[in-house]
């Protein structure tokens, strides 16, 4: 079992059995709502996602497409999309507890990837902050 939470913890959530498919991805509406180059989604059956504690808002960001998100803190938690994909919920993979649980599998819309992300495996790299 998985389990996560918003940034303030305010809305807990569990996760059971294995992901459907874990992907990064690239579209514009998921870094648009995110403020982030791309977004980990883990795909899940509905019935293995189990909220515990608190409450997600939910905004129609599309004529099907449902952002489930925390009211007090804004984290994005879910995405639905009942005509699409029914009875699936994506989680947002960030908003685990020990991400390094689930490995990412994939890169999908990566039509709308912004440019300097395909290379952004080469940018120097520290471990906090750059010296000085």
């Amino acid at each position: 079992m998985l389990t996560g939470q918003c940034h303030c913890g305010a809305i807990r959530y569990e996760l059971t059995g294995e992901p459907i498919h874990h992907a990064l991805c690239h579209c514009t509406d998921c870094r648009r709502n995110a403020g982030a180059p791309m977004v980990g989604w883990a795909m899940f059956k509905a019935a293995q996602v189990n909220v515990t504690q608190g409450e997600a808002k939910v905004y129609a960001s599309s004529e099907n497409g449902r952002r489930h998100f925390c009211a007090d803190c804004g984290t994005g938690l879910f995405y639905t999309n009942d005509a699409v994909l029914p009875d699936i919920t994506d989680v947002q993979s960030g908003t685990l507890d020990d991400p390094d649980a689930l490995p990412a599998q994939t890169h999908i819309q990566t039509a709308d990837r912004i440019g300097w992300m395909k290379d952004v495996a080469s940018l120097p790299q520290f471990e906090r902050f750059p010296p000085g």
